[in-house]
């Protein structure tokens, strides 16, 4: 019993002399991967599909890590995601419409990893992806010739204006991480690294919100007939403040606040550059 407990006590405290404990900062830019049809281009010839991934964009991370030996590893990651415009859609119909709405990504993660050291320098990172907050932000412009301008007492050629923001927020989502590094030891207990690193996760809308909307009516020349004809308190027809989605809804549903939900591809391959900062050996 007591050799037992020994060699237990022998392997802890072997252990233990190679534990440490690390924290590391990087940032990088993910370009998107798996990417899914998010809109359309539309003009006067021809119509064409936009794909794109809201995973694209600049990627901020802050890590804490544990190494239990020379080899074997925790690390737990919060990263924040500046996402690139992805174009929705665009309309350039020069006359009778012009559209330009494009949605941007800005989102929280945590990712819960494994990290095995295969050399020295070289390591490996795999876990689990999860999105904690942030949303998907659309911008949208939108100019419509008025097809009876004159029932509003205004000339032919007068048009609306019209500029919103909406907010889609999405339900909590499971994803992949996994990512292979090169470090370098520069100092003491500092050490530099860069990594190439894929995400692969979807997120599946829950809701949206309006944050800001403003209609104006332009005449010809592009002075302002009418300012505000639109807004967050007068709402046009068949625009709601607040979208739910889901899973199932009835044929006959005439509720423009319930719509149908999907999922938006949030997967990418990227590249990061970081600093490490080791507590102790």
């Amino acid at each position: 019993m007591k050799r037992n407990l020994l060699l237990i006590t022998a392997i802890l405290v072997a252990n233990l002399s190679f534990a440490q404990f690390y924290v590391s900062g990087s940032a990088g830019y993910a370009f998107g991967s798996a990417e899914e049809k998010l809109g359309e281009t539309i003009t006067t010839t021809h119509t064409e599909n936009s794909y794109g991934s809201y995973g694209n964009g600049t990627n901020f991370q802050m890590r804490f890590g544990y190494f239990f030996n020379d080899t074997f590893g925790v690390d737990l990651g919060f990263a924040y995601l500046h996402g690139a415009d992805q174009t929705v859609a665009k309309v350039e119909l020069p006359g009778y419409r012009e559209t330009d709405a494009i949605a941007r990504a800005r989102a929280y993660g945590f990712s819960p990893s494994l990290v095995y050291k295969f050399t020295e320098n070289l390591y490996g990172r795999f876990g689990a992806l999860l999105k904690l907050g942030g949303k998907t932000e659309a911008v949208v412009y939108d100019k419509a010739t008025l097809p009876n301008p004159e029932a509003l007492g205004l000339p032919a050629g007068s048009y609306s204006e019209t500029n919103y923001v909406e907010d889609y927020h999405g339900h909590l989502p499971l994803g992949f991480v996994g990512a292979f590094g090169y470090k370098y030891d520069f100092a003491n207990n500092f050490s530099v690294f860069a990594e190439a690193e894929y995400m692969g996760i979807s997120i599946k809308r829950n809701d949206s919100e309006i944050q800001s909307f403003n209609t104006d009516i332009k005449l010809p020349d592009g002075t302002t007939a009418v300012e505000g004809f639109y807004t967050l308190d007068n709402l046009p027809e068949g625009k709601v403040i607040k979208t739910e989605y889901l899973d199932e809804l009835p044929n006959n549903n005439t509720d423009p606040s319930k719509q149908l939900s999907q999922k938006v591809p949030y997967s990418s391959f990227g590249i990061n550059f970081g600093v490490t900062y080791n507590f102790g050996k």
